[in-house]
């Protein structure tokens, strides 16, 4: 199959979590967390919905999204303890990293994630799976103070990568934050597996080459 486009990708963005980890924190986690510590989780997941953008924006630190959360009351257990927990949910997707990463050195590409985290989940992330080997900029939402769909976000990497909109591919398992960035002129895949991906990948020219015909 021939190229989508003729212009040469040099920069991949890439979101976290939904591709290349599991989430940081989403429902069936926090699902998890109600019933270990024996939470109402309707009540949780309110008050997570009142303060969890401003946590990922970088507005207020995780013990202030628990204070609003969890600890607005007495609790027979600690705020270590919660945040062990919420740390020990993360996982990989060793497939898609590989894949980065053998993309990357094939083809000089520049790597960055461009996503929605807190602070010290996101740099927790980065550090237990070793994101920095083959991420060149994160542009996370709790450094950059926007978080998608907020254009900006994009605009900002853009800015951070010193690379124009038609050299980058896009990867989001989220299509309206593909769309978003498919607006500023960034080329985009929305993935929902390994093989999808890998395949969309290969008709904007990014092909491994044992793959290749």
């Amino acid at each position: 199959m021939s190229p989508i486009t003729t212009l040469p990708i040099t920069t991949l963005f890439t979101d976290l979590g939904g591709v290349l980890l599991t989430n940081g924190w989403d429902t069936k986690m926090r699902q998890r967390a109600a019933e270990t510590f024996q939470l109402d989780f309707a009540e949780m997941n309110e008050r997570h919905h009142l303060s969890f953008d401003a946590y990922e924006e970088g507005k207020v630190s995780l013990d202030e999204y628990l204070d609003r959360i969890v600890f607005y009351a007495e609790r027979p257990f600690t705020r270590d303890d919660f945040r062990t927990f919420m740390f020990s949910q993360s996982g990989s997707f060793p497939d898609m990293i590989d894949l980065v990463c053998r993309l990357k050195s094939q083809y000089g590409l520049k790597v960055a994630a461009v996503n929605n985290e807190g602070r010290e989940l996101n740099s927790h992330r980065i550090a237990k799976f070793k994101l920095g080997a083959f991420i060149d900029f994160f542009i996370s939402s709790c450094f950059v103070h926007f978080r998608k769909p907020d254009a900006d976000i994009f605009r900002i990497a853009l800015d951070i990568a010193q690379v124009e909109p038609s050299q980058v591919l896009y990867i989001d398992d989220r299509a309206m934050f593909v769309e978003v960035a498919r607006d500023l002129g960034i080329k985009g895949i929305i993935h929902t597996g390994y093989d999808d991906s890998r395949q969309q990948l290969a008709q904007f020219g990014l092909t491994l080459r044992n793959e290749e015909s």
